[in-house]
């Protein structure tokens, strides 16, 4: 009897296992982790067909990952918990420490922009206390109104060519963006540095800022208590 339990117990937990063994879902997860989507903005984003995003979702729903609310005619996602965006995290660390494809794909595509250090959070907040820096939000613009680092600047990527006299001249300047290994912060980084700015990427994304009780805005909640980027 008790070995039936736990075989039963472990069952379970295999569906949540079940759930990260795809590379589609873990990303349709990280762009979770940035604030509500609809299907289609998730299939946009992610680069798949709509009815592959579906399949993908149903069974991170079935998993008890994300939640759905249809509004309208559309169904939108999002992350059934916090705790979702530790496991993303210790997936990460997980595969980083025992995994030497991670480190070698990281240095062929991610070092070759960027092989400085990132900037610690505490180094930030030090900075922000002296106004001397200009936190840059380098998402699309529906993840930056979904939530974002309080303060922050928002150009995307895309745009940061032809808005790059926004930032102030002389001024350091941190770009973060979805996580550790968004490509959109390495670039950002390149092309800044490129234009002359002391530039460097934040060591984690929003989705960890967030859950580490750092200074926020969210949609619809407007300006949080502590102006640290202002």
């Amino acid at each position: 009897m008790v070995k039936d339990y736990k075989k039963s117990i472990f069952e379970q937990f295999a569906r949540t296992g079940k759930a990260f063994s795809n590379a589609h879902r873990i990303e349709l997860l990280e762009i979770l982790a940035q604030g509500e989507r609809t299907v289609e903005q998730l299939s946009l984003t992610a680069g798949l067909t709509v009815a592959n995003t579906s399949q993908h979702l149903q069974l991170l729903r079935n998993a008890g990952l994300v939640t759905a609310r249809k509004v309208g005619q559309y169904v939108h996602y999002n992350l059934s918990d916090d705790l979702v965006i530790d496991l993303l995290v210790a997936l990460r660390k997980l595969s980083e420490r025992h995994l030497a494809e991670v480190e070698r794909l990281v240095n062929t595509y991610l070092t070759v922009k960027d092989d400085l250090e990132p900037m610690q959070v505490k180094e930030l907040l030090d900075l922000a206390e002296e106004g001397v820096v200009t936190v840059l939000d380098v998402r699309p613009e529906a993840e930056y109104q979904a939530g974002h680092i309080e303060g922050a600047l928002s150009i995307p990527m895309e745009q940061l060519e032809e808005r790059i006299d926004e930032l102030k001249p002389g001024q350091e300047v941190v770009a973060y963006c979805r996580g550790p290994y968004c490509m959109l912060a390495f670039d950002a980084v390149a092309k800044l540095r490129e234009k002359g700015f002391t530039a460097h990427r934040l060591d984690e994304g929003f989705p960890e800022w967030r859950k580490a009780g750092m200074p926020v805005e969210m949609k619809d909640e407007g300006t949080s208590k502590n102006a640290l980027f202002q």
